[in-house]
């Protein structure tokens, strides 16, 4: 059985390890064993295969452990185990949840007639954004949606979703499901900071006006790839010419509006008739904590279904299950209400803004470093590179990320990622921890370049 040492991400098992040492755990038996053995046997058999995301090494991905603010939210949660889809099985979970999605409106300056709706993830609220943007086509072309299907557009080949070619890949899932097909989805090029090409998307619209019909163009509010955002302002301008639904999916980088030198990249966001968010990453919410704002509340009226015995039509209770399919779902309003009560918003603005700087302060030095190629400027807490040490063939660059990449990995001491651009595998950090400065940044640079010589 392999072991995590101390300061290490995990334990650096290889997946065929990891499965040995956990077997134990799941080879069910008749005879259960006490809560102490059970309590031993995940401590010695999971943990160590278990990323410790508080670690100022971990720079590859989205993920946080949750504050001690967000643990006495989760706690009760988990405790009193509330669904909070209908008042009839959580008064106050309900209550809760409405009063904090119009409280996040009006944190992040959305319309007097905005609301929201707590999610499982952000990639089934694209779903639901996409769902809402199809009704609402449908609407116009004088049909519903939820009783006649895609079945009732007389052209459904012809919807059409744009969106830039560094958008998540969850909107290929949501089309997936929605019926449209993938072909549905247009991908448009990016300009030189790898944000959306307003110029290319105002052609794109003019080229379709009378071969498709364009349901959502999908602006992305920090992009996977590179955590760039879009030009949200003139893309709702585009939007408002063309009568199209406008969707910002900000999973990764809405949270950084909250950020006063970073909010202006944001502008525009208002106008958006929905946005997605997810208080998992940066704000350590525990996992599910997503949010899907809508600029008129009346949109969430599509999402409506009632039954006998549940949300029964013409209740005036607050039943948060009437935005969303899901008729279970926990109380994630209570662990993010913590965070934000508990911390206070001069404390998770100091922490959201802590690694956009880091990241900052990393892309200048890497720009005057020969050995280094800065892929992009970043927006947010992202940067993509590549190491070209001198004497490296071109050829060869590519296979060198690789190998990099799965010799840091391999080691268990930190985390990075990989992802290609333009077609080159790059090597990608990612910060969404305030406990993860400058310094950190730049002692796995200097461990990038100590591998490249192995």
């Amino acid at each position: 059985m392999k072991k995590s040492t101390p300061g290490s991400l995990y334990s650096g098992a290889t997946p065929q390890q990891v499965a040995a040492d956990i077997d134990s755990l799941v080879d069910f038996q008749p005879e259960g064993i006490s809560l102490k053995q059970l309590e031993t046997l995940v401590t010695d058999c999971l943990l160590p295969h278990l990323m410790r995301y508080d670690q100022p090494q971990f720079q590859s991905m989205f993920n946080a452990f949750p504050s001690p603010e967000a643990k006495v939210g989760a706690r009760v949660a988990l405790d009193f185990n509330q669904g909070v889809t209908n008042w009839q099985v959580s008064p106050g979970g309900a209550v809760l949840e409405e009063l904090c999605c119009q409280a996040l409106c009006k944190l992040f300056d959305l319309g007097p007639e905005s609301d929201a709706t707590f999610m499982y993830s952000g990639t089934y609220a694209n779903q639901q954004a996409l769902y809402m943007a199809l009704h609402h086509f449908a609407d116009h072309q004088g049909f519903d949606l939820s009783k006649k299907g895609i079945s009732g557009f007389k052209h459904p080949e012809r919807l059409t979703i744009l969106a830039s070619q560094d958008a998540h890949f969850s909107l290929k899932h949501a089309v997936r499901i929605l019926g449209l097909g993938e072909e549905c989805l247009v991908l448009l090029p990016l300009d030189d900071n790898r944000r959306m090409d307003v110029s290319a998307l105002r052609d794109k619209i003019i080229e379709h006006k009378d071969s498709h019909d364009i349901v959502c163009i999908v602006a992305t509010a920090g992009t996977t790839t590179t955590g760039a955002i879009d030009p949200i302002e003139e893309i709702a301008d585009l939007c408002a010419e063309s009568g199209t639904w406008l969707h910002i999916d900000g999973a990764y980088g809405y949270a950084y509006k909250l950020v006063p030198d970073w909010a202006h990249i944001f502008s525009g966001d208002d106008r958006a008739d929905s946005i997605v968010w997810d208080p998992h990453k940066q704000l350590g919410a525990p996992i599910p904590n997503s949010v899907l704002f809508v600029n008129q509340k009346t949109d969430f009226f599509r999402m409506a279904l009632h039954s006998s015995y549940f949300n029964r039509p013409g209740e005036v209770e607050p039943n948060p299950g009437l935005k969303s399919p899901p008729s279970t779902r926990p109380m994630s309003a209570l662990p993010l209400v913590a965070i934000l009560r508990g911390q206070g918003l001069d404390k998770v603005v100091e922490d959201l803004q802590s690694p956009l700087v880091a990241i900052h302060e990393l892309a200048n030095t890497l720009n005057t470093q020969a050995d280094i190629e800065v892929l992009h400027q970043p927006d947010t807490g992202i940067l993509c590179f590549r190491m070209t040490p001198e004497g490296t063939p071109t050829r060869d660059l590519d296979a060198l990320q690789i190998r990099l990449y799965q010799q840091v990995l391999s080691s268990g001491e930190r985390s990075i990622s990989l992802t290609e651009i333009d077609g080159q595998n790059a090597l990608r950090l990612v910060v969404v921890s305030p406990h993860t400065t400058y310094e950190d940044l730049w002692e796995t640079i200097q461990v990038l370049r100590k591998s490249v010589n192995q």
